[in-house]
C-alpha cells in the first residue's frame, strides 16, 4: 500500500513537471501566470540552505584563506558545486589563472554566471551546467585541473555526495600531484539522551491513539538537528568514529566498529554526529553543538530502539556510511567497571 501510495506522488510529480515544461514551449505566451510559476518553480529548485550557508562568515572566510594558502599562481582550479560561484571567485582572487565551475541545477548555473559576470570575471572563469562527473576533459575543462576545491557535505559529512565525487575527480580530473581541497576529515560522535530529538522521527501514540505505523516512513539514516535548541544530555564524551582521507583512502560505503564509554547513566536515543573539515594550509572547520555560528546542524543518527545505560558501560557500535547515509546499530555492551 504504501509503495503504491509512493508511486502516485511521483507520477504526480511527473505531470506537474511535464505541464510546467509546456509553458516553455516555443509560441507559448507568457502571461503573468506561466512567469509566476517559471519562478515558482525555480524557487522550489533551490535549497534555502544556500542562504544560510552564504552568510556563514567562518565557513566563507575559511575557505578564501585556504585558498590563498594552496592554490598556485596560475593555477587551473576546479570547483564543484559552483551554488553562486563564491568559490570560483576566491579562487581567482587567490591567484588562479583559471577557473571551470560546474553545477548541476541549470537555475543555479545561470545565478552563477551573472554573479560571476557583474564581477567581471567571465573571462577567467567557466560555468558548466554538469554533474563533475560528467565533465570530459578536453571538452568541458581544457586539461586536468591542478586544485579542485568543492563543499558538497551536509551535517553528516557524506549527504551531499562528498565521496564518490572526489572519488572520482582525483581519478579523472585531477592532475597527478594535484591538491584537493578539503583534504581530510573527522566524524566525532556522541551518545545522545533526547526524547525530544528522538520524537522528531518517532512516534507511539497521539490523543491516546496508537500512530505507530507512521513509523514505517521515519527517515533512514541520519538527518540535521540544532542540538542547543532542544532538551538534550550527551551521554558519553566525544568520539573518534571515522576518518577520510580525501586523497589516499577508497571513499568507498564502509562500515566500522566503535567502543562508546559511557560517562553519566541515561537512555541513548541515537548518535549526535559532526564533523572536522580540514580545508589545507591548516585551516579547519567544524559543526560541534558548541559552534553556534555554524550554519551545519549536527547530524542525529537514531538507533533501532532507544536503550537505558549505567555510567560505566561501554557500547559497540556498528557505524555505516552507505549511499549518502549514516547509520547505527548497537552490537552489544558491557560494563567497564566489571571488566566484561
Amino acid at each position: 500500500m504504501l509503495a503504491a501510495a509512493a508511486v502516485r506522488v511521483a507520477l504526480d510529480q511527473a505531470t506537474e513537471s511535464v505541464t510546467t515544461a509546456r509553458t516553455l514551449l516555443p509560441g507559448t505566451p507568457a502571461s503573468a501566470e506561466v512567469t509566476e510559476a517559471l519562478l515558482g518553480a525555480a524557487i522550489r529548485s533551490v535549497p534555502r540552505w544556500h542562504f544560510a550557508m552564504l552568510n556563514d562568515l567562518e565557513r566563507n572566510d575559511a575557505f578564501a584563506v585556504a585558498l590563498e594558502r594552496v592554490v598556485p599562481p596560475g593555477a587551473h582550479v576546479l570547483d564543484i558545486g559552483s551554488g553562486t560561484g563564491l568559490l570560483a571567485m576566491m579562487a581567482v582572487k587567490a591567484g588562479a589563472g583559471s577557473v571551470t565551475t560546474c553545477e548541476q541545477n541549470p537555475v543555479l548555473a545561470a545565478v552563477a554566471e551573472q554573479i560571476i559576470a557583474a564581477h567581471g570575471l567571465a573571462e577567467v572563469i567557466t560555468v558548466v551546467p554538469k554533474l563533475s562527473t560528467d565533465l570530459v576533459v578536453g571538452v568541458d575543462l581544457p586539461r586536468r585541473a591542478d586544485v579542485i576545491v568543492s563543499e558538497i557535505v551536509d551535517c553528516g559529512l557524506v549527504g551531499e555526495g562528498v565521496l564518490p565525487t572526489v572519488r572520482h575527480a582525483r581519478e579523472h580530473l585531477l592532475e597527478p600531484g594535484g591538491v584537493l581541497l578539503p583534504d581530510s576529515a573527522v566524524l566525532y560522535g556522541a551518545l545522545l539522551d533526547s526524547q525530544a530529538v528522538d520524537g522528531l522521527n518517532r512516534v507511539q501514540s497521539a490523543a491516546g491513539l496508537d500512530v505507530r505505523l507512521l513509523n514505517a516512513l521515519s527517515t533512514r539514516g541520519h538527518f540535521p538537528v540544532r542540538l542547543p535548541t532542544w532538551p538534550h544530555r550527551l551521554i558519553s564524551a566525544e568520539t573518534e568514529i571515522a576518518r577520510f582521507d580525501f586523497a589516499a583512502d577508497s571513499l568507498l560505503d564502509e562500515s566500522v566498529e566503535v567502543g562508546i564509554e559511557v560517562t553519566e547513566a541515561g537512555t541513548a536515543h541515537g548518535l549526535a554526529v559532526w564533523f572536522d573539515l580540514r580545508l589545507g594550509g591548516g585551516i579547519a572547520l567544524r559543526n560541534a553543538p558548541d559552534n553556534l555560528a555554524s550554519h551545519w546542524m549536527q547530524a542525529f543518527v537514531p538507533f533501532a530502539e532507544p536503550r537505558p545505560h549505567a555510567a560505566g558501560e561501554r557500547v559497540r557500535i556498528a557505524f555505516s556510511w552507505t549511499g549518502g547515509r549514516l547509520s547505527a546499530r548497537r552490537l552489544d555492551f558491557a560494563s567497564a567497571v566489571e571488566g566484561i
